[in-house]
């Protein structure tokens, strides 16, 4: 079940869209804030709340990559490896990673710590390569400095 204050925003979001259907992205994203990530039963609640098909639910949820459909670790370390950042080195930035946290793509460390997972584009070309953690943009990376910001992290 979504907290009050999730209720209340749901409420004010009903107002901006008039179709039930249009509120599937962000009642999504408000259930994955509340969750962590979205399960089956989060996708059945939402379809039951929104009064869509749990089809429809899941055709969204699983179609973008910002929806985690698994739980992930605190921090999301997303690596772009489209064309720009393959260019500029993504894919030993990846390596990089693999190799200091133990860990291959798609997967979690076992403390929970780091999710990683390979991202097609995050729109920063002309600051390539880059990463996503959680909602802050690393840009202009190095293999030298993968390091660095991971050991920032808490």
């Amino acid at each position: 079940m979504f907290t009050e204050e999730n209720f209340k925003k749901i409420e004010e979001l009903k107002k901006k869209y008039p179709k039930t259907n249009s509120l599937m992205l962000p009642v999504l994203w408000i259930a994955q804030e509340q969750f962590g990530w979205i399960s089956n039963e989060t996708m059945k609640y939402i379809s039951e709340l929104l009064n869509v098909h749990i089809g429809e639910v899941y055709a969204v949820a699983t179609f973008y990559t910002m929806y985690n459909l698994k739980p992930r670790g605190k921090y999301h370390l997303q690596v772009c490896t489209n064309v720009s950042c393959m260019l500029r080195d993504s894919e030993n930035i990846l390596k990089k990673i693999c190799h200091l946290k133990n860990i291959k793509l798609n997967e979690t460390t076992e403390d929970k710590k780091f999710t990683l997972t390979e991202v097609e584009c995050l729109g920063s070309c002309g600051s390539a390569p880059m990463m996503q953690i959680n909602n802050d943009y690393y840009e202009n990376l190095t293999v030298e400095k993968i390091e660095t910001i991971l050991n920032e992290l808490k």
